[in-house]
């Protein structure tokens, strides 16, 4: 690996440093006013967990992400019922809705195959008219867009909603990967340039994963510098923009990352964390109180960080429960389904439709939320995942509104003290 670059300099020398301290005017008025927003899962990035039914429809297992989706069926076939999703899961309905909430941002993951499939990749293409028309509905209704590059070339995390599920991810391994990855940037850059009243922010990529190792820590930190460049200098000059860079902390603590980007040299540079409690047998282990407590411990590096700090996934979900959740055809560690686990109880109740969860679980699923919600707030504020789920309820804004724990305006608490 090359040794790390400061971005600015190594592009533009010296001279144009002064450049970079010159202030952002973001199209919200970040710092001042709290983001309030949900993630639009599933839709434009496949996600077992969130459309199971899109999945077991195919009839083939071995179809367990968008990659497969692709790869292991007929592609008349694929391609309708993907044009079938986009165009009923997320319509201008749900904008409206989000909007009469009283969330001010909607966060859209997107892949890098809607700009760039090279040979050999199964991808089907056609999401980028979608992101167009949510820009336009999220205008419509004073939404402000997050558009967040949510799956890199080879997978930056192994994750199935990068894409492509493997056991360990390729991005940062190969140099053609990165490149890939720099020109999308570019290319959505470019595309949102002059829209930051609409699109405030990019996020150059989600959750790239650093618990890997050093050589994924490098080659991410590098990558942040390059997207700074990339989103600050769209125009091909030393003219900046306004939009905002949302970097992710790589499942690192905040801690590791304080002083890095930091101004004056400089701006615009907002770090994501994202905050769950329900990917280890220890987690599924713990108490509501636990969890509660747990949520409410994350006020103080939430407040002291350097940087503008968003929790940009979190959920009142507090387990492992909802189908596919861990994968295609993968069980879940509290119900002791998932390879390696301990039993903690029956995921019945805790998953599924709100009609079959008991008014304790739900009065539960309010505290979580409220605790989250206030807690985030000590931060630049939340994005909640997701808008809306088949069949995993306790994981859906929509839901939660439906049926009374998640407030019709998100500032109303029923627990104003759930955190001391």
């Amino acid at each position: 690996m090359a040794p790390l670059r400061v971005f600015p300099t190594a592009i533009f020398g010296l001279s144009l440093l002064s450049t970079l301290c010159a202030a952002i005017t973001p199209g919200f008025p970040y710092g001042s006013q709290k983001v309030r927003g949900v993630n639009l899962g599933g839709w434009l990035v496949l996600e077992p967990w969130i459309t199971p039914s899109l999945f077991d429809n195919t009839g083939d297992s071995r179809i367990i992400d968008e990659y497969t989706f692709g790869q292991f069926q007929d592609r008349t076939k694929a391609t309708a019922a993907l044009q079938n999703h986009w165009d009923t899961w997320i319509t201008q309905a749900d904008f409206k809705a989000i909007a009469a909430a009283g969330l001010n941002h909607v966060r859209i993951p997107i892949g890098y195959w809607a700009f760039d499939v090279s040979a050999g990749e199964p991808y089907i293409q056609g999401q980028l008219p979608y992101l167009n028309k949510a820009i336009g509905w999220a205008s419509a209704s004073g939404l402000k867009v997050i558009i967040d590059l949510h799956g890199a070339p080879g997978s930056q995390n192994g994750f199935d909603n990068s894409g492509q599920k493997m056991s360990s991810p390729k991005w940062h391994t190969s140099s053609s990967n990165i490149a890939r990855t720099n020109a999308v940037i570019k290319t959505i850059a470019s595309m949102f340039k002059d829209s930051t009243s609409v699109v405030p922010i990019i996020a150059p990529l989600n959750e790239p994963a650093g618990f890997v190792g050093d050589q994924m820590l490098s080659v991410t930190k590098q990558y942040w510098f390059d997207s700074y460049g990339n989103i600050r200098f769209p125009y091909g000059t030393s003219q900046q923009s306004n939009t905002v860079v949302l970097i992710h902390d790589a499942f690192q603590p905040l801690s590791y990352w304080n002083g890095f980007m930091s101004p004056p040299n400089w701006e615009g540079v907002m770090m994501d964390t994202h905050i769950y409690q329900m990917f280890s047998v220890a987690e599924n282990q713990m108490s509501n109180s636990q969890h509660i407590s747990t949520a409410c411990n994350k006020a103080g590096s939430l407040s002291s960080f350097g940087l503008w700090v968003v929790v940009g996934e979190w959920t009142p979900a507090a387990n492992d429960c909802a189908k596919y959740l861990n994968g295609r055809g993968v069980g879940s560690r509290y119900d002791g389904s998932y390879p390696g686990s301990t039993r903690v109880g029956s995921c019945t109740g805790l998953t599924g439709k709100a009609s079959t969860f008991s008014s304790s679980y739900k009065t539960f699923l309010r505290q979580y939320w409220e605790a989250q919600t206030s807690t985030f707030e000590k931060g630049q504020g939340w994005i909640q995942w997701t808008w809306k789920a088949e069949i995993a309820d306790e994981w859906s804004y929509q839901a939660g509104l439906a049926n009374g724990w998640i407030p019709q305006n998100p500032t109303t608490r029923q627990f104003p003290n759930i955190c001391g």
